[in-house]
């Protein structure tokens, strides 16, 4: 008599060709069964197939009474192919109640680095381990080069998400491989807006330093730079510190330092692929606005904010900037109000920036990226990237490198 319900998972691997996945579901189809998850992934034209169906009693008029029918005549079709094809009958161990229980934690873990090691690899994926937490997909997202890699993640238990972070944080250190860490859901995919600092993130200069250069005190404006950037002086001291040094700027000065200024290297191509996908995008800088606002009309930004110089009637700059300071706390509170403009949610917002200044930006965003920047703002965003090219956040929100070629033609 046959057994009714049998729950069966096979999985086919050999080489790729078309029509494969097209001639073993046909063989199902002509059976009673019912398919309950499906899953295929090709390296290198190798195919790995798996296919999970429950066998409601008997399953083929060839074999009557045999509920293993469907699976002999998927390997007679296997073999056919040139395929090896392994199965189990998971009877007793299949739970469709859980099989996508909502109260799984799920995270992606995304490696960046040129290229990525073996050793970083195991040691990421030790660690993923140590925490049981189990990897689900693990996809390559970059085109040439082994330098990313996204892997997502799941535990029936919420993992100790700060513990982990540090001893990601520390293999990230030690192999030189940038490590995201981030929860999984509808949230990480659907993103809608992108906010920037200017300063040594979508430029490659601080700008109030190459002010100095043109008038001739480099030295003392960019130390004042380096301790308002680690945290050691508020920002709204420091920028009067050094406004001051920079009386009697022209702006034949200012142009001077525009025209030598160098964008980030993938700065544009992060701007043309946000833009083609439908992101806002917005610049806001403790800088000058001076500078700041042709970067937005070079780029085609969609806002900038930035503090104003203020200049004399023989247009000197006065050594003053006009109220209100652009500081930390206004940032942040400038990304919440184009948010509410543009009605995104705030969890739909990546903040971008290298600076104490850029902490409370970074953390009321959804996501905050501490992009090439001080320890003390590694340490407590989001995620933390050392590559030197922008294009490394897409990888962030799992755009491939197939995806970015599509658009940047």
């Amino acid at each position: 008599m046959a057994h009714k319900n049998s729950v069966v998972l096979v999985t086919v691997s050999g080489q790729d060709g078309p029509g494969i996945t097209a001639q073993l579901t046909g063989v199902l189809s002509q059976g009673n069964v019912t398919i309950l998850d499906i899953g295929q992934a090709v390296i290198h034209n190798l195919l790995s197939l798996s296919i999970l169906f429950e066998i409601n009693g008997t399953t083929s008029s060839s074999n009557p009474g045999d509920d293993k029918a469907a699976v002999k005549d998927l390997l007679f079709k296997a073999t056919e192919l040139g395929l090896k094809l392994d199965f189990r009958v998971l009877n007793g161990e299949y739970n469709p109640e859980g099989h996508f229980s909502t109260k799984a934690y799920r995270y992606a873990v995304t490696l960046i680095a040129k290229p990525i090691s073996a050793q970083a690899l195991h040691e990421v994926t030790a660690i993923l381990a140590k925490y049981k937490v189990n990897i689900d997909i693990i996809e390559r997202l970059s085109e040439g080069e082994f330098s990313c890699v996204e892997m997502i993640v799941s535990s029936s238990e919420e993992p100790d998400r700060t513990a982990l972070k540090k001893e990601l944080l520390l293999i990230a250190k030690k192999q030189g491989v940038d490590i995201a860490l981030q929860a999984e859901g509808l949230f990480r995919r659907a993103k809608r807006m992108v906010v920037l600092d200017l300063d040594s993130t979508l430029i490659q200069a601080e700008v109030i330093d190459e002010l100095a250069k043109e008038k001739g005190i480099y030295k003392e404006v960019s130390n004042i730079t380096k301790d308002a950037m680690a945290g050691k002086m508020s920002f709204d001291e420091s920028l009067r510190l050094r406004c001051e040094k920079l009386k009697g700027l022209t702006k034949a000065d200012i142009e001077k330092v525009y025209q030598r200024l160098e964008l980030t290297p993938g700065a544009q191509d992060l701007v043309i692929v946000l833009k083609t996908l439908g992101y806002k995008i917005a610049l806001i800088s403790g800088g000058f606005s001076c500078i700041a606002d042709r970067i937005k009309e070079k780029l085609g930004l969609h806002y900038a904010y930035s503090n104003v110089l203020e200049f004399d009637k023989e247009g000197l700059t006065t050594g003053k900037v006009l109220p209100p300071i652009l500081n930390a706390q206004r940032k942040a509170d400038l990304l919440d109000v184009i948010a509410q403009q543009e009605y995104i949610h705030l969890d739909q917002v990546i903040a971008i920036g290298d600076g104490a200044n850029d902490l409370l930006m970074l953390e009321k965003a959804g996501l905050g990226i501490a992009f090439n920047a001080k320890p003390v703002v590694r340490e407590r965003a989001d995620l933390a990237i050392s590559q030197k090219n922008l294009r490394s956040i897409l990888y962030l929100l799992g755009i491939s490198g197939r995806d970015l070629a599509e658009i940047l033609i």
